[in-house]
């Protein structure tokens, strides 16, 4: 353990830039890249795991020629002075100890590129209160080099955002995962993404769909528009007229490059060979790293901005799911669970992953543990549908012919601090927050099996898949023909390979996964058939009791419960 800590020490110190592609460093290079809210002194990083900051910067410092960046929203300055935001009322040094200071270094990295006229492409969603596209924007004035386009999906769906994070540096360097253009994803909020250097073959794949994106901003969303009675979701919506949602005699030719039409279709098509990336990727933060050849897949959303051979993102999630060997374990991490849509009106049920993970743990005799956020925006109505998927437990075991020994588990994350989150004053009175607003969630997405992993953008929520844009990649670490060998299930003991086993990134995500489920577990259920125990001491609003039946059971683990977060006056 000492001697990976001091390499990576002096990796980071020596890497402010981290080597583009050359002739003296050929070959594609992977890194995981984490972001682990402040004052969880329990949950490190995974040694060789990077920090999304960190990622950030080097992207636009390494940039030299074109910079591609998508995000939701950006608010990488913070603006503790404005009465308008999340920030406001907390003092330079408070500013200080939340970091701060790490999303302002990424506008400043890119400010810098800017300057050294790298070609610039910003796409994003009309952004958040109150900031909205001011950073985007200011980076493009007066600077000829830098383009910026606002992409509104809810008039081409009714509803959806541009959802996608992804970063593409010179047509070789790529960032995918679920950190925003934000100080508080970098510092306040638990993130997963990728980061891979020197793999043009990936990235230029990714830019297509960039390039999708970027198109659909300048086409005349009611000229392409139609709507549709969809038949796989028993709703009326309005997609665009190449949607394969569309019979062929109504549909319009796709304006996008490289969109596939496939004849016969009613929706999404699932590919039983989805294009694989088969390329040599290295991967050095680890402290047994080894060159190795890495099978993977992307996959987007919505259906009608993918392009090629390429896999739905939704596919790719049950694909991830349904890869577990029998008697094996399944690892998701997410911020939401709905099995309903939660913008499109009327609203769609939806069963997709649910219906997987049931059909794993009937047939394959699978755990499936899913871990999912609880915070100050708590989905209404989540609990209710974690419930419906527990009761796959009784039903397991319900009959004697049934010969079922698989499982069900869920955890809600609770980042300490979570329900004291929003501005330190008021109309000049102290609110009693220690944190600033939306802030404190586990907001990774991201699953891992024993044969496969898959990480990307994407809520587990209809509408992430239908009518907003995400992405994301999987690795299948096996053939479906070889044999699988299950992961631990903690991924390893004592979170270490044994000396004789090589690194792969199914074993690197589920160590990242496995710290987060096993952090200040005490190995013993709590709370059983009842919702979190938790005080008007530790909730500012207690949530509403929910009735369980006693077939059925949820583990709820409060992370951190330790820290006592009760007043302003907090020093971690």
């Amino acid at each position: 353990m000492e001697v990976s800590t001091i390499v990576l020490l002096i990796f980071l110190s020596t890497s402010l830039f981290l080597p583009s592609h050359s002739e003296s460093s050929p070959g594609c290079k992977a890194w995981l890249a984490q972001s682990i809210p402040t004052d969880m002194r329990h949950l490190p990083r995974v040694p060789g795991v990077l920090s999304t900051g960190d990622v950030f910067r080097w992207l636009a410092r390494n940039s030299t020629q074109r910079l591609d960046v998508t995000a939701q929203y950006w608010q990488l300055n913070a603006h503790p002075e404005d009465p308008r935001s999340g920030e406001y009322g907390y003092s330079k040094a408070d500013m200080l100890r939340f970091g701060a200071h790490e999303g302002s270094n990424v506008y400043k990295a890119l400010q810098d590129a800017a300057d050294r006229n790298v070609s610039i492409r910003l796409l994003s969603h009309l952004g958040v209160y109150p900031d909205y596209t001011t950073e985007p924007s200011n980076l493009a004035s007066g600077r000829p080099n830098v383009e910026n386009v606002t992409l509104l999906l809810g008039e081409w769906y009714g509803s959806g955002i541009v959802h996608t994070k992804v970063w593409i540096s010179n047509r070789r360097d790529v960032y995918i995962g679920s950190a925003n253009n934000d100080w508080k994803s970098l510092t306040q909020v638990k993130e997963v993404g990728i980061y891979l250097v020197g793999c043009p073959k990936i990235a230029k794949k990714v830019e297509v769909y960039f390039d999708n994106l970027w198109k659909l901003a300048y086409l005349n969303s009611s000229a392409y528009t139609k709507t549709v009675s969809d038949q796989q979701w028993q709703t009326n919506r309005k997609v665009p007229c190449w949607s394969r949602f569309l019979d062929s005699k109504e549909s319009c030719r796709s304006p996008l490059p490289q969109f596939v039409r496939i004849p016969h279709v009613a929706g999404y098509p699932i590919l039983s060979d989805p294009y694989m990336f088969k390329i040599p990727i290295q991967t050095p933060g680890h402290n047994h790293s080894t060159l190795q050849p890495e099978s993977s897949y992307l996959s987007f959303a919505p259906p009608e901005l993918s392009f090629g051979r390429y896999q739905a993102d939704e596919q790719a999630w049950v694909d991830t799911i349904k890869s577990v060997g029998s008697g094996g374990t399944v690892r998701i991490s997410t911020m939401d669970w709905l099995g309903q849509s939660q913008y499109l009106k009327p609203t769609v049920y939806w069963s997709s992953l649910s219906l997987a993970v049931s059909e794993v743990v009937f047939s394959k005799h699978a755990t499936v543990k899913i871990l999912v956020a609880y915070w100050a925006h708590f989905i209404k109505g989540t609990d209710r549908y974690l419930k419906s998927l527990l009761y796959t437990n009784a039903l397991c075991s319900s009959s004697k012919y049934n010969r079922c020994s698989g499982k069900v588990e869920i955890k809600y994350y609770m980042v300490p601090g979570f329900n004291l989150t929003g501005p330190a004053t008021r109309n000049g009175t102290s609110t009693g927050n220690i944190y600033p607003g939306y802030t404190r969630v586990n907001h990774g997405k991201y699953a891992v099996s024993d044969a496969r992993a898959h990480i990307g953008t994407s809520n587990l929520v209809w509408d992430y898949f239908y009518t907003t844009s995400g992405d994301g990649r999987t690795w299948p670490s096996l053939k479906p023909s070889e044999k699988r060998t299950a992961v631990p299930s903690r991924c390893a003991p004592n979170n270490e390979l044994a000396p004789s086993q090589k690194p792969t990134w199914v074993h690197l995500i589920c160590l990242s996964w496995s710290r987060a489920w096993f952090a200040h577990d005490f190995s013993r259920p709590r709370n059983r058939y009842s919702h979190p125990s938790l005080s008007a001491n530790h909730l500012s609003t207690p949530p509403p009791p929910v009735q369980h039946d006693s077939d059925s059971e949820i583990q709820f683990q409060k992370f951190g419960a330790k820290f006592q977060i009760l007043d302003r006056d907090y020093k971690p």
